[in-house]
């Protein structure tokens, strides 16, 4: 029995070893699979501002591809404006599931899509752009498959203007001075009634700026001789910590740099300039300068410069801006307050005000009041300059925890997560515009 074993292995042996010689090739043939697709939830419309530029857009997930081969599968996001993908650009590339694009990418597309916020302009504000997922295995030359086509509905708030025609311009403030040289979008200039001359109203710490066109190094300008003459790629411009107005004249080519800010003083909020002023934001979409303060019982006026050279009370409290007139009585509470330098009158109201919270700001409002934020344009708050501290943050209304936000990728959510933060100054910003609420913590 045993030697008939040993007989029958050899026998199948050999017709194996001669079935492999007969087979030049073993090949494994990938097949496409049957089905991709994504699996994230989209919103119905994705409403973009530049104060949110640094935040999540979207992130895209989708479901796995299986070639039928134990091969590694990559995935290609692409995008299309015209819809049809003949001028489809490659946005990323994974062996995951997942990519993700910011907010500051979907504004790219919204100028690609030739969208436009400026009122005084035919282009359309609101508009599509166009993604789908390839998989394929290999050399890229393979089987593949495509998903079907997802389409986004870009937004872009339209400034509703209440006086002279302002929009947010493609000049920026980028430096040391502002933003670490790019580290999150540049400071923003406005237009004006005159072609080619752009404002901004920005605080600078010490250090260089320059000037760019749409946060990018393209085309830049700086002052080579300190001569108030500006050239593309001069010498940077050195600047102190403060509060500045900023002029430049493209045309021109000059630019000026003065010192600007009003302010809230009072025994009602800084015993009367024992503290710095409670500071203005200029809102371009009613060119009126704006704050978000909490106040205390007592009085107030509004000076320039944190100097009592120029001060405006209301005689006769009838809301109108009087030289050195008279203080104005406040009672305790939240306010919003507007300025308009143009009719020389001002509004003030109690209000709901978000404000900074936490570890990394005042023990959890145990060390004193929340950083408030002022609603710079409708829906959009900043809080600006806030000297963090290494801890965590959210924000709330009115210092009371009934109404608090929190949350992870930029997202807010009620009562979510509280916020990371590191030691440093801050520029921080909330965006509702979307009825999703976003926040962006822009740092040195």
């Amino acid at each position: 029995m045993k030697k008939i074993t040993i007989l029958a292995l050899l026998i199948i042996a050999t017709i194996g070893f001669n079935s492999c010689e007969n087979d030049d090739v073993l090949e494994f043939v990938a097949q496409a699979p049957d089905e991709l697709s994504f699996t994230n939830e989209f919103l119905n419309e994705y409403v973009l501002t530049a104060a949110t530029s640094s935040n999540l857009g979207e992130r895209f997930t989708w479901s796995n591809a299986f070639f039928e081969v134990p091969t590694v599968v990559s995935y290609d996001l692409q995008k299309s404006i015209s819809g049809d993908f003949t001028d489809m650009e490659v946005v990323g590339t994974t062996t995951g599931n997942e990519l993700a694009i910011t907010i500051r990418n979907l504004l790219t597309y919204a100028g690609e899509a030739g969208l436009d916020n400026d009122p005084n302009t035919e282009e359309p504000n609101t508009g599509s752009v166009f993604f789908r997922i390839r998989a394929y295995v290999g050399d890229n030359s393979g089987p593949d498959v495509l998903s079907d086509t997802q389409v986004l509905t870009l937004v872009l708030p339209e400034a509703t203007l209440e006086g002279p025609s302002a929009s947010i311009a493609s000049l920026g403030v980028v430096g040391s001075g502002y933003n670490n040289w790019g580290a999150y979008a540049d400071g923003f200039f406005y237009t004006t009634d005159q072609p080619d001359v752009f404002v901004s109203y920005v605080t600078l710490f010490d250090g260089e700026i320059k000037f760019r066109l749409d946060n990018d190094w393209g085309v830049n300008y700086g002052d080579t001789g300190a001569d108030g003459t500006i050239e593309q790629n001069g010498d940077n411009i050195a600047v102190t910590a403060g509060n500045y107005k900023i002029t430049v004249d493209l045309a021109g080519g000059t630019y000026t740099m003065e010192e600007f800010s009003w302010g809230v003083v009072g025994s009602a909020f800084n015993d009367w300039g024992a503290t710095p002023d409670g500071k203005f934001f200029y809102d371009y979409t009613t060119d009126t300068f704006k704050i978000g303060i909490k106040l205390l019982d007592g009085e107030m006026k509004f000076r320039f410069n944190n100097d009592w050279g120029v001060n405006f009370g209301d005689t006769g409290a009838d809301g109108t801006l009087d030289d050195g007139g008279d203080n104005i009585v406040v009672s305790a509470g939240f306010y919003a307050i507007s300025l308009n330098m143009n009719d020389m009158t001002y509004t003030m109201e109690t209000t709901d005000l978000w404000g900074v919270v936490g570890s990394g700001w005042n023990d959890w409002g145990n060390g004193g009041p929340d950083f408030t934020f002022t609603q710079v344009n409708p829906d959009v708050w900043i809080a600006e300059v806030v000297d963090l501290l290494d801890g965590e943050i959210k924000v709330r209304i009115n210092e009371d925890w009934g109404v608090n936000l929190g949350g992870a990728d930029g997202t807010l959510e009620d009562g979510g997560a509280n916020i990371a933060v590191s030691a440093g100054r801050a520029r921080i910003w909330l965006d509702f515009t979307s009825g999703t609420g976003m926040y962006t913590i822009n740092q040195e």
